[in-house]
């Protein structure tokens, strides 16, 4: 059912959305009202996520947010930002970049790799991201982050144990 819904036209990312969900997102920012459409800030970096997946659903955008806050997490951004990779090159690979067994695979890899460099930070890892996911579902908000954080920490762990 929600799929159904997440699908319908009314769904999908339009002009008058992207205005309206940026004038949300300012109306809570903290910083100089400024500073809020510089691409360089969160907002900045939100609306540009809108507008490049303008006419999407709903359903598609939350599947590419999930992907970069994985890669956020997973310390994946932070490499490419110093590699020097655009903003407008990261997002323009991974929005047509599905989460699949090929990437949470490359995930697993780097946490096989910190776990060889500190022992025990794969465990650590685990057992966190297991308590957010129990925490999300108890409080009834959107599992597939915690549930991905989740599957590539058992993936990792299964690996080194193996």
């Amino acid at each position: 059912m929600n799929s159904v819904f997440n699908e319908h036209p009314s769904r999908r990312i339009s002009d008058d959305f992207i205005e309206k969900a940026v004038a949300e997102a300012r109306s809570s920012f903290k910083g100089d009202p400024e500073e809020a459409d510089n691409p360089n800030t969160g907002i900045g970096a939100f609306r540009f996520m809108l507008e490049t997946n303008k006419g999407r659903t709903m359903l598609e955008f939350q599947e590419l947010m999930t992907v970069f806050q994985l890669l956020h997490w997973n310390g994946s951004l932070k490499a490419m930002r110093e590699r020097q990779c655009s903003r407008q090159e990261v997002v323009a690979h991974y929005s047509n970049r599905a989460l699949d067994d090929d990437m949470r695979s490359q995930m697993a890899l780097d946490w096989i790799a910190r776990e060889q460099e500190n022992s025990g930070a794969l465990g650590r890892e685990l057992g966190l991201s297991e308590r957010e996911l129990e925490t999300a579902r108890l409080a009834g908000r959107e599992l597939r982050f915690p549930k991905e954080k989740k599957d590539i920490l058992m993936l990792a762990h299964t690996q080194v144990t193996s």
